[in-house]
């Protein structure tokens, strides 16, 4: 892992020479042949986030995934022996999709005590064990213990469900390394009043995930998210990150703002003055164990200001790490070269009051406002790299991780293609 305190003079991207200088090519986001094959390289081989333990809260409770990049659907279900499994949500017997409400294309969830298909009757336990075949004496030596749910790899790290395709990959927390060891202690378990908000996105996945791999757009693109004191301020001296680092596949992003209440009332909106919540979330943190201290691994540069810790867990997977006690996670599912699905969680210690709960709405739906404006610009950004009237482009030091991700998506595609 590389966590390096920026020098007097000099670069973050001088830390990490392996990743260049020179402008950037966006060919991996706007050619069809090239999702291809990255969608087998890197989506079917390595670890996705699927959810948390709290959806799956006893025996027998289940939710479906649909994974459009490998044309999978996935069970995901707490067995009768209290473990947490997957299974390809596809019927043994003439390949029907096994658990689905009115329209099969949906994720849905429930609790069963077995799976049943809606075809022709068989039936499944919870361990994906078949259990019941209609009319099983007509079949030709039928072994039943040959017809189970065919298993998918599933590992748990802090309550957060992964699967994986690959059954020769590396252990869920060798392959998540530092950053996320650094994370070991953080009370997400007990930060289960939860928000979602999902968009289909115009755009190829990295694209997305380039928005929020640097704060140098915001001053710019959410000028009118702020009042117009605090806007012409970060218009005037700009956004710089207080640390970068890169651990493999992964990477990190620290940022300032953490001071809550903010030292001048006047550069917030009346309403979050009224709630004393906003961007950074409610202002009052949450008296539960394991904020303080924090685990060793947030705010690597230990700076005073400090306000979110970003990470990027490859490929897909983006935590973001409050100060004022809360979470977030972003997910970005490819549908095609050039759409996908963006899935946006806020996570918080459950309200105890009507006004805890306006505040964790606050912060909610501010954040929603501040996706809409990225994924906005991101569909015109792909529109304009398929044009390509322009194929190379400049990145500065704090577009550091946009060159990372592309470099280790790139890498995945050739290793893929050597080995085939």
């Amino acid at each position: 892992m590389a966590h390096f305190p920026k020098p007097p003079e000099g670069s973050w991207t001088e830390h990490f020479p392996s990743l260049g200088t020179s402008p950037v090519s966006f060919e991996d986001s706007i050619s069809p042949e090239y999702y291809e094959t990255e969608r087998k390289a890197v989506f079917e081989r390595t670890w996705l986030n699927v959810g948390r333990v709290e959806q799956i809260p006893k025996r027998g409770s289940y939710f479906t995934k649909e994974i459009h990049a490998v044309g999978a659907s996935v069970i995901v279900v707490r067995d009768a022996g209290d473990r947490i499994r997957a299974f390809h949500n596809v019927c043994r017997h003439r390949g029907n999709k096994l658990v689905w409400n009115d329209l099969p294309h949906e994720e849905t969830r429930g609790t069963a005590r077995q799976f049943t298909c809606k075809y022709h009757g068989w039936r499944y336990g919870l361990d994906g064990a078949c259990t019941f075949v209609q009319q099983e004496s007509e079949f030709f030596d039928l072994d039943r213990s040959e017809f189970g749910l065919v298993p998918v790899r599933c590992e748990v790290w802090q309550g957060f469900v992964f699967i994986n395709f690959d059954d020769t990959a590396a252990p869920l927390n060798e392959y998540l390394g530092q950053f996320a060891q650094g994370l070991e202690g953080y009370p997400f378990d007990q930060m289960t009043q939860v928000f979602k908000y999902r968009a289909d996105i115009g755009s190829n996945w990295k694209l997305y995930l380039d928005a929020f791999a640097e704060f140098y757009h915001a001053p710019v693109l959410h000028a009118k998210q702020y009042v117009s004191d605090e806007s012409t301020k970060l218009s005037s001296y700009g956004y710089e990150s207080l640390h970068y680092g890169i651990d493999g596949p992964h990477s990190m992003q620290s940022a300032w703002g953490g001071m809550s209440p903010p030292k001048d009332l006047r550069m917030v909106k009346p309403i979050e003055r009224v709630l004393r919540s906003g961007n950074f979330g409610p202002w009052d943190r949450p008296d539960i164990e394991g904020l303080d201290p924090l685990p060793a691994g947030l705010n690597p540069s230990g700076h005073p200001a400090w306000g979110l810790d970003s990470y990027v867990f490859f490929p897909n997977f983006m935590m973001v790490v409050w100060a004022p006690g809360w979470y977030l996670t972003y997910h970005y599912w490819p549908t095609s070269y050039n759409t996908h699905i963006f899935e946006g969680t806020c996570y918080f210690v459950p309200p105890k009051t009507a006004s805890d709960r306006l505040r964790q709405e606050l912060a909610t739906v501010t954040f929603k406002e501040f996706g809409l404006q990225d994924c906005n610009t991101l569909e015109a950004t792909q529109t304009m790299l398929e044009s390509r009237a322009v194929t190379h482009f400049p990145l500065n030091d704090q577009e550091i991780l946009i060159r990372h991700l592309h470099k280790t998506a790139g890498e995945y595609v050739s290793a893929y293609k050597e080995q085939n």
